[in-house]
């Protein structure tokens, strides 16, 4: 969570502690673990096919090592190689969001008659910026609200922004603030995008992504949350 301080007012909210869809594979950290599972996952056809292993279904050393590099990369936890659901969820979603293309909006949810607009579809965890029909920016993979602190949906407004925001209840920078709803903003972190489970509320970027948010919207724009996190 954050405070916005706008002229001697504190109004609390949630946020989040926490990337162009290029699907680089993010810069999250983990734990270090100094194990490596021996036990073939049972998802392991498909994580090895994700990572261009041989597909065989069955852990070897070097499968376990390959695993290893992408939970830590990405936050999951435990990092131990295993090829389980969070990892292929992950894996699976990545698929999905570069399967869009440059066609984010084709389903036609997000409003083509409010001219310039950020939509953000938490299903596919994508946001992108477009006016009216023509895309301005993206889509670039976002990291939205976890269970329980569920970015929430509908269209809002842009309130307020602020660059150099700092969460007083996290104590957490919050850089490139862009408010919405209540305390829920755009604003950059510097973890992967895939890191589970997801934010406090906030629309988690790059800080490549936040920089360009912010030079592209302004107060009064409109912003339009739809879809269901998975996992939510």
């Amino acid at each position: 969570m954050g405070d916005i301080r706008r002229r001697g007012a504190v109004v609390l909210g949630i946020t989040g502690l926490v990337a162009p869809l290029t699907l680089a594979l993010g810069s999250g950290s983990a734990q270090a673990s100094t194990s490596c599972t021996t036990s073939t996952g049972p998802y392991q056809k498909q994580v090895e096919k994700f990572l261009g292993l041989p597909v065989d279904g069955k852990q070897s050393t070097s499968d376990c090592k390959a695993i290893k590099a992408f939970q830590t990369k990405h936050g999951i936890t435990p990092n131990i190689g295993y090829a389980g659901s969070v990892t292929w969820g992950v894996m699976d979603l990545m698929n999905k969001q570069k399967a869009v293309g440059n066609n984010p909006n084709k389903d036609g949810k997000c409003p083509t008659n409010k001219g310039r607009i950020a939509c953000v579809n938490l299903t596919l965890q994508l946001s992108w910026i477009q006016d009216g029909s023509r895309l301005v920016y993206g889509p670039v993979p976002v990291r939205t609200g976890r269970d329980g602190y569920e970015t929430r949906t509908g269209l809002k407004k842009i309130y307020w922004r602020d660059i150099d925001h700092v969460s007083n209840i996290y104590n957490v920078p919050m850089p490139y603030s862009q408010f919405f709803d209540g305390g829920q903003a755009f604003h950059s972190v510097n973890l992967s995008m895939w890191n589970p489970p997801g934010s406090h509320g906030c629309v988690n970027m790059t800080p490549t992504t936040a920089k360009k948010y912010w030079s592209l919207l302004k107060t009064g724009d409109d912003v339009f949350v739809y879809g269901r996190k998975p996992g939510t």
